[in-house]
């Protein structure tokens, strides 16, 4: 038997559910505490989940029972709690986005390599069927020369969602709108597909929501380091909101997945195994995961891929796939998306 992780999640909101939900899952973990500013936010996960409630994070991070903390505050507080998780010489794994800043995440990858620890980043997108067939072929070569990709999040958000988040909306907390918070999973996908981005050439506007401060509808053109080109556009303005799409294209094969099937997978060098793709996964999808209502649909199987897949490099003593350097290119490209639509020039990045 190998060694057995303590787990512990600071913040009690949705999504530390997911993370306690995905923690308990795992035979080589155990949730030992949750945390959270509000006591009764903490107590009440915990109780779920047949673990201790913390309402101090410099307590919880005391305990010798915690290897691991998992972060699911609001986005402008991540990298506080991951800062201080290494200097208490914890590894951390931290829900999307690793941070609103890139100076913020530069400070967190800093402490984590001085303190010897490891950080993670979240993005169980992923871990998709769909999504690890999409790589292979394109770690296969089967696109030939790639010529474009495209993300597209067309989401829809009530009004209600913005004016009884408390922080969402901001730039202080939230870090920028339907790009930084709903669209980084379709963006981080695309990168981690195309490879990286060159430079983006964008508009940002506020459109269909009152009181916020950052975008609810973006759109950007896209030139890729291996000379395609592309799009991303992600909103929370288009009602009612339906499936993500991203699209790969080269002069050897096109492949388009919406949420987790593909609706176009064909290349120019059949395989016997694309006819059982196209049999099992070619559909649109039912249900669009969080199209409308942030957590319809969800489920925590794959964040509790990505926490696997944490605790093996671990004990691999090596790097998880998504490391916290391989986190920060998702934000790198909404920060210059957003720096672009904010000077009206294309920004290389």
């Amino acid at each position: 038997m190998g060694k057995t992780y303590g787990f512990a999640v600071v913040g009690a909101g949705m999504i530390g559910k997911f993370h306690a939900e995905a923690i308990k899952g795992l035979p080589n973990a155990k949730l030992v505490a949750i945390c959270d500013q509000v006591q009764s936010a903490a107590d009440n996960l915990a109780g779920n989940f047949g673990c201790t409630a913390e309402s101090s994070l410099d307590r919880l991070l005391a305990r010798d029972d915690v290897d691991v903390v998992t972060v699911a505050t609001p986005s402008g507080l991540h990298g506080e709690v991951a800062i201080s998780a290494a200097r208490h010489g914890k590894h951390c794994v931290v829900e999307k986005p690793l941070e609103i800043t890139l100076d913020k995440i530069d400070r967190v990858l800093e402490a984590h390599d001085k303190a010897g620890t490891t950080i993670g980043g979240i993005f169980n997108m992923r871990h998709e069927e769909t999504a690890k067939l999409f790589k292979k072929a394109v770690d296969a070569g089967r696109f030939g020369r790639m010529t474009f990709g495209m993300a597209y999040g067309p989401w829809w958000r009530e009004q209600s969602y913005y004016d009884n988040g408390g922080w969402r909306g901001t730039w202080a907390l939230d870090g920028g709108g339907a790009l930084m918070n709903q669209g980084i999973h379709t963006i981080d996908t695309l990168q981690w597909l195309m490879g990286p981005v060159k430079a983006v050439t964008s508009f940002c506007r506020a459109l269909a929501h009152e009181r916020i401060e950052v975008e609810d509808t973006g759109a950007a053109a896209i030139e890729f380091a291996n000379g395609a080109i592309g799009t991303i556009a992600c909103t929370t303005s288009m009602w009612p909101g339906h499936f993500r799409i991203i699209e790969v294209a080269g002069d050897r094969g096109t492949v388009a997945m919406a949420d987790n099937k593909f609706f176009f997978w064909q290349f120019a060098q059949e395989t016997p195994e694309d006819a059982r793709i196209r049999e099992k996964y070619l559909q649109f999808p039912g249900v669009s995961v969080g199209a409308a209502n942030p957590s319809a649909g969800m489920t925590a199987d794959n964040h509790r891929a990505n926490f696997a897949e944490f605790l093996a490099a671990l004990d691999a003593g090596r790097q998880p796939p998504i490391s916290g350097r391989e986190a920060r290119k998702a934000v790198e490209i909404i920060l210059a998306i957003y720096k672009s639509s904010k000077s009206g020039k294309t920004v290389s990045l």
